[in-house]
């Protein structure tokens, strides 16, 4: 069930898409996640967790920048997950991206997987 696309009021810079696959609650940012944009994830990430599902995939594919305040928004969504039974799982992250998981030492906290096919399938 898709529940459509949030686009940010800062000339698009990030767009959310949400929708149901089986078990899991996908929700695939497209563009830059900063502190500018971080409530246009952390909305649809606590909404999916306040109906119940606990199963987060980030689809990150088109995730082009993520800084501090992004990696936040993902942190506090695994903690409100985890609290409740479930998880955040990240797929297809871009380099450059999967950069700052890295240095941050975050990958190690998260399910990462390399397409959003393997997340589903996990």
């Amino acid at each position: 069930m898709d529940r459509g696309t949030v686009g940010s009021a800062n000339r698009g810079r990030l767009q959310v898409e949400v929708r149901t696959e089986g078990r899991s609650e996908v929700v695939k940012p497209a563009g830059e996640l900063d502190h500018h944009t971080a409530e246009l994830l952390r909305a649809p990430l606590d909404e999916a967790l306040a109906q119940g599902r606990t199963r987060l995939v980030i689809d990150c594919s088109q995730l082009e920048f993520c800084d501090s305040t992004g990696l936040n928004v993902l942190l506090g969504a695994r903690l409100k997950a985890e609290a409740v039974g479930g998880g955040v799982h990240l797929a297809g992250m871009l380099p450059v991206v999967a950069r700052v998981f890295e240095i941050t030492g975050a990958e190690a906290v998260f399910t990462v997987h390399d397409s959003l096919e393997a997340a589903l399938s996990d």
